[in-house]
């Protein structure tokens, strides 16, 4: 499965492809904030996955949750935010947009692989 990663952190993507790689999961685009990461997902319609930070210079996170759902082709795309906004109204605010879990960092490897795992209907 193809996944896109979208973090403004070169750093913090870095780190969640390393995961994922360990996780086994091969083929990992990037994006460096949400207008990025809309175009490689235009670019790769195939895509089975999105994770996202929230707070991105030019497209932020929430924006690009949005945009996506908008879009009748990534309709049903799982998407995972990860972000620093922890608080409860956040996390609303993020599902409400559609996404489909929620990560706040600093997190474990062993987070994101429960999440992947939840949004992906596999075992963790």
């Amino acid at each position: 499965m193809k996944l896109l990663v979208v973090d403004d952190s070169s750093t913090m993507r870095r780190i969640i492809k390393n995961t994922l790689q360990r996780l086994g999961y091969k083929d990992i685009l990037e994006g460096e904030d949400g207008l990025q990461g809309w175009s490689v997902l235009n670019e790769n319609p195939d895509i089975g996955m999105l994770i996202t930070d929230w707070n991105m210079p030019e497209m932020n996170g929430l924006e690009l949750v949005k945009k996506v759902r908008t879009d009748v082709r990534f309709k049903d795309l799982p998407i995972i935010m990860v972000t620093t906004e922890g608080g409860k109204a956040e996390v609303i605010t993020a599902l409400k947009a559609g996404v489909n879990n929620y990560i706040v960092k600093p997190f474990t490897p062993q987070v994101l692989k429960e999440k992947l795992a939840a949004v992906l209907g596999i075992e963790a």
